[in-house]
């Protein structure tokens, strides 16, 4: 405006950041990524049939009646200069062949854990080990019980001590936030700890 003698701030975009949520069939990646999600989530569910009976395992999750099959997708605002771009991968192992793809670009995951059926997410965690994706591993309360401390879980699934395990709720905003929080505090730590490039 003319005369005006107000000055036009600049307007900085936040770092995005690609995050995936990962873990076994039905260990609650879906309801993390809508729970935490500030937008309407994407969801690429389909119904469970007769025809998965053979294939899938519903063994403690017998309730489950449907499943991802690409992928969901959310954002959460953590500051004002950091969005967090959630990508829910496929927990059957029918769909793993979509893994690589997701993990293009992402610098960190959870590992979503069922304490009744651990051994669910150990293609997660041998995924991000070897691709050297940092991870934090929470653990998802069903039913609001944590039935074994963080430190059990740890020993269990023999984590590395700078891995953090988290007890959360998958249904709870709160608990899914601080999941997050702590995977960027993790990404931050790692590059503050990386050796200086010799000059």
């Amino acid at each position: 405006m003319a005369g005006s003698d107000r000055t036009a701030e600049a307007v900085v975009a936040p770092d995005a950041v690609k995050i995936l949520i990962a873990g076994g069939f039905g260990v609650g990646k879906t309801t993390m990524v809508g729970s935490v999600s500030e937008i309407a989530p994407l969801r690429t569910e389909e119904p469970l049939t007769v025809a998965g009976l053979d294939v899938d395992d519903l063994l403690g999750i017998e309730e489950k009646r449907a499943t991802t099959v690409a992928l969901d997708f959310g954002r959460i605002t953590i500051s004002d200069d950091l969005v967090l771009y959630l990508f829910g991968t496929p927990g059957q192992q029918r769909f793993w062949f979509m893994w690589n793809d997701l993990a293009i670009g992402a610098l960190g995951a959870v590992v979503l854990i069922d304490v009744r059926r651990p051994e669910s997410s150990f293609a997660a965690i041998d995924f991000f080990e070897r691709r050297r994706i940092p991870f934090v591993v929470a653990v998802n309360g069903f039913h609001g019980r944590h039935p074994y401390p963080a430190a059990e879980i740890r020993e269990s699934l023999a984590l590395p001590a700078h891995v953090p395990v988290l007890l959360c709720d998958a249904r709870e905003r709160g608990s899914c936030r601080d999941v997050l929080v702590a995977l960027i505090d993790r990404l931050i730590a790692d590059v503050e700890f990386q050796p200086s490039p010799a000059s």
